[in-house]
């Protein structure tokens, strides 16, 4: 091995919590929309999808509905059912079979979803009933992408049973033999929604100004910690994103905030989706943004933000971040870090496949050692 290779930023150990992570490469939480049905219980098929990306330094799960009220599209699995439990030990018994470490993803979309999807029909929950404009989901293999309708506002008196299933879930996660949990908290699912003030209107002890908008975000938090422990518990957030029409007015005071009260519960991660997701433009300043959290948050950092191996290498020596997550260079490269320690190309993603289906564009994307030995 070259010195260069020995002093790639990407592939330096990192300690976190009792993990010990290889190199600096993190798979991403990927919905894929591939569970078993009826059930949304994880499968083979999953496992497999897994276990090919062990060698990323953690693998986050796609994200996971903690309750069937938290699922806001087909084909998604859950972490509620006993069916559900045993179908994610496949997969994390595969992972760990091939020297790999897992978090789930803890998962409620809140108003991201469809009665067709809810339990009895029922609408969406929300903390304020705003229709998401533009938001869509999916429904059946057959429905292609229809529009989310207006949410039902959250009772104060619901907010103990949200939590609720934020506990079970991780509960349930354990159980299922992952490593830690990830909290979502971005990308315009339920605790975004609570956390940003375009989609809290409020009254109550949960919404209006910024100390009740973090209220129920924060009890998630301190019950998964209840569950985990705070060494193997991360939240995921989106300061910027406009991702399911989100918007906030000061994000920098949001999110500076919330970074101070998780840095004082003493979380292993935080991960930042920087910039934009899925192609939605970012609200405010991002680099600001992200100074703001730095500057108060000192536990692990951890950059999502389509970046290449050069811009992560390049973001871990100038202390922007600790650790990369990667998206779909780690769909369509089983193998990445590999690929990236190499300097190989890159398999290019399908994205017709990225959602639903069967083997095709999910684990039929060779290796740098398969595509050797075909030649």
């Amino acid at each position: 091995m070259s010195n260069q290779q020995q002093n790639d930023p990407l592939f330096q150990p990192y300690s976190m919590g009792d993990l010990i992570l290889p190199n600096r490469v993190l798979m991403s939480p990927l919905t894929r929309a591939r569970s078993s049905q009826p059930g949304d219980i994880p499968n083979d098929m999953n496992a497999y999808y897994y276990q090919q990306r062990a060698s990323a330094g953690l693998i986050f799960s796609e994200a996971t509905q903690v309750s069937p009220q938290g699922k806001g599209y087909a084909f998604t699995p859950g972490i509620h059912s006993r069916e559900q439990i045993e179908g994610w030990k496949k997969v994390t018994g595969a992972v760990h079979m091939a020297g790999g470490r897992i978090h789930m993803q803890l998962w409620h979309v809140g108003r991201i979803s469809h009665p067709e999807l809810q339990p009895n029909g029922s609408q969406p929950v929300a903390p304020s009933a705003i229709k998401p404009e533009g938001a869509k989901t999916f429904i059946s293999a057959d429905s292609g992408m229809i529009d989310v309708p207006e949410p039902r506002a959250l009772e104060t008196e619901e907010m103990a049973g949200i939590v609720e299933q934020y506990r079970q879930g991780a509960l349930n996660a354990r159980e299922a033999g992952f490593d830690g949990v990830e909290v979502h908290a971005a990308n315009g699912y339920l605790l975004d929604q609570f956390l940003k003030s375009g989609s809290n209107h409020r009254t109550d002890e949960y919404g209006g100004s910024l100390e009740n908008r973090l209220r129920l975000p924060l009890m998630v938090i301190q019950a998964v910690i209840d569950v985990w422990g705070k060494d193997k518990v991360g939240v995921r957030i989106g300061p910027t994103g406009s991702f399911n029409a989100m918007y906030d007015e000061n994000p920098i005071e949001t999110f500076g905030t919330f970074a101070r009260h998780l840095n004082d519960l003493g979380i292993a991660y935080l991960e930042v989706v920087e910039d934009s997701f899925q192609g939605n433009h970012a609200n405010g300043r991002p680099e600001e943004i992200i100074d703001a959290i730095r500057n108060v948050y000192k536990g692990t950092y951890i950059a999502n933000g389509a970046y290449t191996a050069e811009e992560a290498r390049e973001r871990i020596s100038k202390n922007r971040c600790d650790l990369v997550t990667f998206g779909r260079p780690f769909i369509a490269n089983p193998d990445l870090p590999e690929r990236f320690r190499q300097n190989a190309p890159l398999n290019k993603w399908d994205d017709s496949t990225f959602y639903g289906g069967d083997e095709q564009g999910y684990t039929d994307y060779p290796t740098l050692k398969e595509l050797e030995a075909s030649v």
